[in-house]
């Protein structure tokens, strides 16, 4: 893991890779390169590249509301799985929270995404949601950080 580099997300080069990590990752979202902008402006975006070779991404969204709740997705793509990747994501996601000022982590994956929900599970998330969106079938799980892992 010696030559990971973290980028944050400029220019619709760098958004492409986002969106083709994300898009590889949960299918059933997947986005267009504007969707990818548009999120881009409310929420940072990184990708993380093994030399110069695409291997995940993350995505934070900002603290919300009183308990300041913020969001810390990591996707690799299955082929870079158990190698690291996925914990330099989201360490670098949470320590991004922090700075933000978050005291809540969440974190969503999609249910059939076994690899995702163990990483999650694994680090101390608890499920609190299962759901379907409006229009959809697949299954979501919303997890958070337990009690004894908070961000502060």
């Amino acid at each position: 893991m010696t030559h990971l580099r973290i980028e944050p997300v400029v220019g619709d080069g760098m958004a492409e890779e986002w969106r083709h990590v994300h898009n590889v990752i949960v299918p059933p979202a997947a986005m267009e390169l504007e969707d990818v902008r548009e999120r881009g402006r409310r929420y940072r975006l990184e990708n993380a590249y093994l030399g110069d070779v695409l291997v995940g991404c993350s995505t934070v969204r900002p603290p919300q509301g009183e308990d300041a709740v913020a969001t810390v997705i990591a996707r690799v793509l299955p082929e870079y799985r158990g190698r690291g990747f996925g914990t330099a994501l989201y360490e670098k996601g949470l320590d991004h929270a922090r700075v933000l000022g978050a005291r809540v982590i969440e974190t969503c994956v999609l249910a059939v995404n076994g690899d995702g929900t163990r990483f999650a599970l694994a680090r101390g998330f608890v499920e609190v949601d299962r759901y379907v969106l409006d229009g959809g079938s697949d299954e979501w799980i919303d997890l958070r950080l337990g009690p004894d892992r908070e961000a502060v």
